[in-house]
């Protein structure tokens, strides 16, 4: 027997012997009768429930007088083509002869609202449509052959579908073993990542699976797509500065539903290389082959700390990794990762520049409903929750009328040549006060430039005196109002680093003339 020791001196774990003689040429021909058992379908003229798809077929061609897989051939439908009929003729009862009509221009069902399903879990739905026509010729080649062979082969086939099963737990068993193993050697390594990296890039990734699958979810990409201030302004960037792309490799950090790999592919890139590690890279990979775009687009899934890329080096590195406050979930850690590893001399990341700007606030009401409210609950003194509530920077859309000061500028980044040490940073401020009033908070935006080698710049703020964005702006609310005068500076000190128990969230913390407040964005 073989020594099962790595050179490390770890014990190499037993896996099992894999049998795979069991699997005959025709197994794939009699699945589907295993698959659709238990099944119940409901004819797509009539209301009867049949027993399986294949009943459901002859059901409709005896009774109804249409053979689906006609239709189907007639009118070359691919999977979506398909699908949209299918949920066609459920919602709208239409009758079989329609279906066989001679249409001129577009399918009755060519609308993309037919790609939602009418009846859940319709086992039509599931089924494919080159295997319903492979299908067809099966049965009838098959009606000639005797029960008792046909049972056979049914059975024979039940049986290696056990076997198969007992193969596949056995493999997802050695499969455990290894990753035990794999972990083991990696925790033990003499050599490991470098601290320089910084925290994000050193998370495990079930660590930061949290805040991976809040991207998979399609509502969060469907705000950021509507987003026209955002996602206009990529889009006028790229189309706006052709020369800049054409022929270019370019990498799309955090691609999401891949609209700007899109923008970059249209407007001329050689090559575009999209990586996500969300959920959402599986409609990316659908949207980009609907859009015929697959030949110049390549999608990864994964973190970009942990996936290889095809190529060496890339020309552009673009990215829509901004968060509240700019900062917030540390994403432009991960392009600066990228940057240092993949991007070529003379290359760019884009945005290039990018700045934090503050400015007081002025608004009373809005004090006395989120702070001086805990004065006073239903007759009850609950004063002790501002302590709670107060450090919780709150992200909202604020009134551009209820700013008091001019805004400043407190920091500027280069995203192709700030270190990561600089994402964490304390700096003075002075704000030049334009009311006699109140200050009641401190408002913090940014604002994003396409600048390097662009002949059409392009920018967009994220400001209240703007249009507004979903990144709204963050506020961070003073426990008690503070007295000010127009025309005087009111004079501070910002510190911004991550927290150190979760590095995607931030801890802010301003040092007033009288007072000193660390505020938490998580």
């Amino acid at each position: 027997m073989a020594d099962h020791t790595d050179p490390h001196g770890e014990e190499m774990p037993e896996l099992s012997d894999g049998d795979d003689d069991d699997v005959d040429d025709d197994e794939e021909q009699w699945r589907w009768m295993e698959e659709e058992e238990s099944q119940t379908v409901t004819c797509l003229f009539c209301d009867k429930v049949l027993g399986s798809v294949s009943a459901t077929l002859q059901h409709c061609s005896a009774e109804h007088q249409l053979n689906l897989v006609n239709v189907i051939r007639k009118h070359s439908l691919d999977d979506y083509g398909y699908i949209k009929m299918i949920n066609f003729i459920r919602s709208t009862n239409c009758g079989p002869s329609c279906l066989m009509e001679p249409s001129e221009g577009p399918l009755p069902w060519d609308s993309e609202d037919f790609l939602r399903p009418v009846l859940r879990d319709d086992p039509l739905l599931q089924t494919d449509p080159e295997e319903l026509c492979g299908r067809e010729e099966t049965c009838s080649s098959s009606r000639a052959e005797p029960c008792d062979e046909l049972l056979r082969r049914a059975q024979a086939a039940e049986e290696r579908a056990l076997r198969s099963e007992e193969a596949l737990a056995r493999a997802m068993e050695d499969l455990h073993k290894l990753k035990l193993l794999a972990q083991g050697l990696v925790l033990n390594a003499e050599t490991s990542k470098s601290s320089n990296l910084g925290a994000v890039a050193e998370l495990r990734e079930d660590e930061d699976e949290a805040y991976f699958s809040s991207y998979g979810h399609y509502g969060i990409h469907e705000e950021m797509l509507k987003d026209k201030v955002r996602t206009e302004s990529y889009r006028d960037f790229i189309y706006s500065n052709p020369e800049v792309f054409r022929d270019k490799v370019v990498l799309d950090v955090g691609c999401g539903t891949g609209i700007l790999s899109m923008f970059a592919a249209r407007a001329g890139a050689k090559k575009v290389i999209a990586v996500d590690q969300s959920e959402i890279i599986y409609q990316a990979m659908d949207i980009v082959r609907s859009n015929q775009l697959e030949n110049i687009i390549t999608l990864i899934k994964g973190r970009i700390e942990d996936v290889k890329l095809p190529v060496e080096k890339v020309d552009i590195i673009i990215s829509e990794w901004m968060g509240y406050f700019l900062l917030f979930e540390s994403m432009l850690d991960s392009v600066l990762y990228a940057r240092d590893l993949y991007l070529a001399d003379g290359g760019s990341v884009y945005p290039d520049l990018c700045n934090i700007s503050l400015a007081a606030v002025g608004d009373a009401q809005k004090h006395r409903d989120r702070i001086a409210f805990w004065d006073d609950v239903y007759g009850f003194n609950m004063a002790c929750m501002k302590k709670a509530v107060v450090p919780e920077a709150v992200v909202e859309v604020m009134n551009a009328e209820t700013l008091i000061s001019e805004p400043t500028v407190i920091q500027t980044l280069d995203c192709n040549t700030v270190c990561l040490s600089e994402l964490e940073f304390t700096t003075d401020f002075f704000l030049k006060i334009t009311k006699t009033t109140d200050c009641t908070a401190i408002v913090g935006y940014f604002d994003i430039f396409f600048d390097k080698g662009c002949s059409n710049k392009v920018m967009f703020s994220t400001g209240p005196q703007v249009t507004k964005t979903h990144w709204k702006q963050t506020v961070f609310l003073l426990e008690k109002p503070m007295p000010v005068k127009a025309g005087e500076e009111l004079r501070g000190k910002i510190s911004v680093r991550k927290n150190k128990k979760d590095p995607r969230s931030l801890l802010v913390t301003f040092d007033l003339p009288d007072r000193k407040q660390t505020y938490s964005l998580q």
